[in-house]
């Protein structure tokens, strides 16, 4: 009898998902069919949803060797009520994966081996680039970083610091956390991984993307073939008469540009409506539709976080370096990555071959943090000075007009007088210290003073993107690591 009711009562609720999926095809018929409002019309928020999952599924499945289902549902929270209408197919062989919402939007990317996923839209990718072997003596890994194993706490305080970053609420919001790593003095002191997850697997930055795309711009600076403070030479700009043509690298680095594209600072349901997340699901030249945009403000008088600047930028450094994937490819594993001794970062590009710098660059846990270990240490690597002199100061310090967020260029920061600052180091922050930060929870933190770098990494829908979590696990790490403790 018992089992009889609970059958009956899973019939129910199968019912009433199924019902409630049909209520709001029929009514997102209806809404499409009734309303257009210019480029962001409902039709392309549907766009931008399927976009999302058959982008997200391909990355997960190709590029990182995830379960598709354990992380269909991560993304499921994004979705809103669309998750009752969601569908996604996996072609094996061909390595792509297809995604439909309410049979009313498709879309499709496919896997292209160096250069992760992309989603297919209008034109045909050119056939996929390959990374080229490094120059004898180039690479430079250090061996704080070991490549093989689970390095265990120093000490318990420590363990228990990490540990409680993986304890998972009963309800929602959850906090999926997928990987922790602690590095001092540049040694690895600490890490742990959730199942299904370890040191080898290269995992998404979300916008710790800007960061990576910070470093390759820093590099171009060193070398002489950028400046910051020069007009970023957009070509949808050139026109001397045009406001938009006095644009600077620094006023694009630091969301300062002045132009109307969109707020990125949110993610969800709703976001699917913003024409930064159109740009990266529904159009092929991401950094074209970005320059489009028209100002809403003079360039260096307005503060607003937009992925558009860093793809705009994405393309600045695609042109430097020239002009196509292969080239990115090359310089950033030439210039950068090898040299950090980073393993197995993916870039993903366009169908123009600029990489999207603003949110799809893929590293492992340890990748991630030999990264922070590189602003960490000044931008000089195994004696190697890899960043411009002043870089890393450059980076950290404090935009004006970010108060309420603390945003420098490429990095969040604790530095200066901002509301947000005083509020993390509060919650203890170092007051040195400055982030990459992506959404859903990845931090690369990287304090200076205390010759620290933590890594967190997950899938968290927790307010602030578990913003709160991180303050937490940094406070308890610096007590945890600090003299008195470790002896």
């Amino acid at each position: 009898m018992r089992e009889k009711i609970a059958m009956n009562r899973s019939h129910r609720i199968v019912s009433r998902k199924l019902l409630t999926a049909l209520i709001l095809a029929v009514a997102l018929v209806a809404f499409v069919g009734a309303t257009s409002v210019g480029r962001y019309r409902p039709a392309i928020a549907l766009k931008v949803a399927s976009g999302l999952v058959s982008h997200q599924i391909c990355s997960s499945v190709f590029v990182s060797h995830l379960d598709a289902s354990e992380e269909f549902r991560k993304i499921v929270p994004t979705l809103g009520p669309l998750r009752y209408v969601a569908r996604y197919d996996i072609d094996w062989q061909q390595r792509s994966v297809s995604a439909r919402i309410a049979g009313m939007a498709y879309s499709h990317a496919l896997y292209r081996q160096a250069e992760g996923c992309i989603v297919l839209v209008g034109i045909t990718p050119k056939p996929p680039a390959v990374i080229d072997e490094p120059d004898d003596g180039s690479t430079i890994i250090s061996n704080a970083l070991p490549g093989a194993g689970v390095v265990k706490p120093v000490n318990s305080a420590l363990g228990l610091a990490i540990d409680e970053q993986f304890e998972e609420p009963q309800n929602p919001p959850h906090r999926w956390t997928r990987a922790v790593v602690i590095v001092k003095d540049g040694h690895i002191v600490g890490e742990r991984y959730a199942n299904g997850i370890g040191p080898q697997t290269p995992l998404l930055g979300w916008s710790m993307s800007k960061s990576v795309i910070n470093a390759l711009l820093g590099i171009l600076v060193r070398q002489g073939r950028l400046s910051p403070e020069a007009p970023a030479n957009v070509g949808e700009w050139a026109d001397p008469k045009d406001p938009r043509h006095s644009i600077t690298v620094d006023q694009l680095m630091r969301m300062k540009s002045g132009t109307n594209f969109g707020d990125s600072l949110e993610a969800g349901f709703l976001s699917g409506f913003d024409p930064t997340k159109r740009m990266l699901f529904t159009t092929s030249d991401m950094a074209s539709d970005a320059a489009q945009a028209k100002l809403a403000a003079a360039p260096g008088m307005r503060w607003k976080y937009s992925d558009g600047s860093y793809l705009i930028l994405s393309r600045i450094l695609r042109d430097r370096v020239g002009g196509d994937t292969q080239s990115v490819l090359n310089f950033a594993h030439r210039e950068l990555f090898d040299r950090l001794g980073m393993e197995k970062p993916v870039i993903e590009f366009d169908a123009t071959g600029t990489p999207v710098g603003s949110s799809y660059i893929f590293a492992t846990a340890r990748d991630w943090a030999r990264l922070g270990q590189l602003y960490a240490q000044d931008g000089v690597v195994g004696g190697q000075r890899i960043l411009p002199e002043s870089w890393v100061d450059y980076s950290s310090r404090l935009t004006p007009g970010s108060e309420d967020y603390g945003y420098g260029a490429g990095f969040w920061t604790n530095r200066g007088n901002s509301d947000a600052a005083h509020q993390r180091v509060a919650a203890g922050m170092p007051s040195d210290s400055f982030m990459a930060r992506g959404s859903y929870g990845q931090y690369v933190l990287v304090s200076p003073s205390q010759r620290l770098v933590i890594v967190r990494l997950g899938t968290s829908y927790t307010r602030a993107g578990d913003l709160r979590a991180m303050e937490r696990l940094t406070s308890t790490v610096v007590r945890a690591l600090s003299p008195s403790t470790r002896n």
